[in-house]
């Protein structure tokens, strides 16, 4: 799901980073810029082989948490933070730090705010530590994890 979230959509917006040690990947980030967090229709359709194979029948799941993520996300012109992740073997390496530190620079260059969702309340922490604001939290449907959405002021 997300290679083709990143193939179809993300590389096209220039937020794509990569992390490394020794030509070794330790962890990336998928940002999109300001005004472009919205698939279009052809993204959609693009990424929906990829979305099924993926979800299998409960792509319909998909869509549902998809629509309610969308109705909560902010409309003013932001940087969002869609996905970081590292690899666990590295994690505590400092890759998920050097790839925030290197995006937030470019934020804070261009006096933007920046937004992102937490999947895992002990990340939580992790974001404040950069500046970000809890905003409030978006239940999931069906025992999904609460989602916790964080707003970080233009700097």
């Amino acid at each position: 799901m997300f290679a083709t979230m990143t193939r179809h959509h993300f590389l096209g917006g220039g937020g794509s980073e990569v992390a490394d040690r020794g030509g070794r990947i330790g962890a990336a980030a998928l940002w999109d810029p300001p005004g472009r967090w919205k698939q279009t229709r052809l993204e959609e359709l693009l990424m929906m082989p990829g979305f099924v194979r993926a979800f299998g029948r409960r792509v319909a799941r998909g869509q549902q948490v998809a629509e309610l993520m969308k109705q909560h996300h902010p409309e003013e012109p932001h940087w969002y933070l869609a996905v970081i992740g590292s690899d666990p073997t590295v994690r505590g390496g400092g890759f998920g730090h050097a790839l925030m530190r290197s995006r937030l620079d470019r934020v804070d260059a261009e006096h933007a705010p920046a937004y992102l969702e937490s999947s895992n309340p002990d990340n939580v922490p992790y974001y404040l530590r950069f500046g970000f604001e809890v905003t409030g939290e978006i239940r999931l449907p069906d025992g999904g994890p609460t989602m916790t959405p964080m707003w970080r002021p233009p700097r």
